[in-house]
């Protein structure tokens, strides 16, 4: 803090206003349509929606391959194309130990307004919980929601909405929303809830029940499900499945909704609560393919995650109390297309193989019996994983690529950065020589992200902002300050 104390907090609410003194020029927004300063109290309502891992490389691919193959750019470009009144900026990202973030300490900024340490959620150093801002909001009255395309446990939305040492105690965040009563919940993880899975054997679904949840388990039920009841929705045992693996099964098809379904969902509910409501959607699985190196993976769900920008748009058009944040905590993998061929002219045309994807890499390895988790296995074969790989990719590879693979299944491949010597890397680095696309790692990385925001209060982000300042700016434009605790 400077010496005069003067606030992150105090920026914030006179930044805005200081600029346009200084000149009429809105640090950070659109500068072809400036919105008149907004007033704490403005924000009825705030979504807050995160692409979990995106990197600049996959917003890049994204856009690239919608155009390519949809022949439409994404609406994230669009919204900085046109002519709507938005902020756009970079975020400081860094937790109270790391200048890379995990998901839980960086939803956690968010969420409760702290830097806290990689792992916990809402859960300071020595042992100190922070009210979590679902809570804040439920205080003062307002609807509360998540949605997720990961189990509705995971760390993403626990940030808003739970207090636990680490992110693994998922029983424990399961625990919390029940005792909580967050009034829409919609993402995976049913594992969580039901006795047969839990650690406890406590049935949280008959603890739904009796708070008056209507519980859903499929799209069908999702999509007949009343409107006037809170909502706990689960729709797979642990993860939703990636959108390249949904689109090649019916099965998933019928049972499944998208990302943009359960948003549209969670707004009917909550837009009928006249105090207003806060709503988290995350892109979960975005992440997940950057960890895996999963190109085709990656491109779908950020393609997916982006549907929900259109959905959003449609709600907040024509409304002047609702702010809208749009980002993502961490950059992942740092993908992109890379320059190969004579003057970098192959590129196009090998991202190409991307639109005949047929499986995940998570599907190949549940062929090959692996788990990501799993240090190496010996009962792959080079003939194995070259019929997997090239089903799954619709790419036929060499015999010497084979083998690198399999070496890498078993353990014994090496490549000078450690990290690339694991199947995913592997995998990973024999597709690029076909789609063109190249991962530095399979973790976090500490890049400034994107972050881009429209309605009551969005002209108040700088250009460049810290983490936990969107905290300040979401309870104080919400009006909800005074049940922060």
């Amino acid at each position: 803090m400077p010496n005069n104390g003067f606030t992150r907090r105090d920026f914030l609410k006179t930044g805005a206003l200081s600029t346009l003194a200084l000149g009429g020029h809105i640090t950070g927004a659109n500068s072809r349509n400036h919105p008149a300063p907004s007033s704490y109290g403005d924000a009825k309502n705030i979504i807050f929606l995160v692409s979990d891992g995106m990197s600049a490389g996959t917003m890049a691919l994204a856009d690239l391959v919608k155009q390519d193959q949809f022949g439409t750019k994404t609406n994230w470009i669009k919204l900085y194309e046109s002519d709507h009144t938005f902020h756009r900026g970079l975020m400081d990202m860094a937790t109270l130990d790391s200048t890379v973030p995990d998901s839980a300490a960086a939803a956690s900024s968010w969420g409760s307004g702290k830097r806290i340490n990689n792992n916990a959620v809402n859960w300071g150093p020595t042992g100190e919980t922070h009210k979590p801002i679902c809570e804040i909001f439920r205080d003062a009255g307002k609807a509360t929601g998540l949605v997720t395309t990961t189990r509705i446990t995971h760390a993403t939305p626990a940030g808003f909405a739970a207090n636990v040492p680490s992110r693994d105690m998922e029983d424990e965040i399961a625990a919390q929303y029940a005792n909580r009563q967050y009034d829409v919940l919609l993402g995976g993880g049913r594992r969580h809830f039901t006795s047969e899975r839990r650690s406890d054997n406590v049935d949280l679904l008959a603890k739904f029940r009796s708070n008056n949840y209507t519980i859903v388990n499929s799209r069908s039920e999702l999509q007949n499900a009343p409107v006037n009841t809170k909502l706990l929705g689960l729709f797979h045992d642990t993860h939703l499945p990636y959108m390249v693996d949904y689109n090649s099964d019916s099965a998933y098809q019928e049972s499944v909704p998208t990302l943009a379904e359960k948003t549209t969902a969670a707004l009917q509910r909550l837009a009928n609560h006249e105090n207003g409501f806060i709503l988290q959607v995350e892109g979960g699985r975005v992440d997940h393919a950057a960890h895996a190196n999963d190109a085709a993976s990656l491109v779908y769900e950020q393609i997916a995650f982006d549907e929900v920008i259109q959905t959003v748009l449609e709600f907040t058009e024509g409304r002047n109390d609702t702010l809208v944040i749009l980002t993502t905590d961490h950059g992942n993998a740092n993908p992109g297309l890379v320059g190969l061929g004579s003057g970098y002219r192959n590129s196009p045309s090998l991202m190409k193989s991307l639109y005949n994807y047929r499986q995940s890499l998570e599907w190949v390895y549940a062929e090959l019996g692996y788990h990501w988790t799993m240090p190496s296995i010996d009962t792959v074969t080079s003939n194995k994983v070259r019929d997997v790989v090239e089903y799954a990719t619709n790419t036929v590879i060499t015999p010497a690529q084979a083998d690198m693979i399999t070496h890498a299944f078993k353990g014994e491949f090496r490549a000078p950065f450690g990290d690339r010597q694991a199947p995913a890397s592997v995998i990973a680095g024999v597709l690029a020589n076909y789609n063109g696309i190249y991962f530095i790692g399979t973790n976090h990385t500490a890049d400034f992200v994107e972050i881009a925001a429209w309605g009551p209060g969005s002209e108040r982000i700088p250009a460049f902002v810290r983490n936990t300042d969107i905290f300040e700016l979401m309870v104080d434009m919400a009006d909800v300050r005074a049940y922060a605790g």
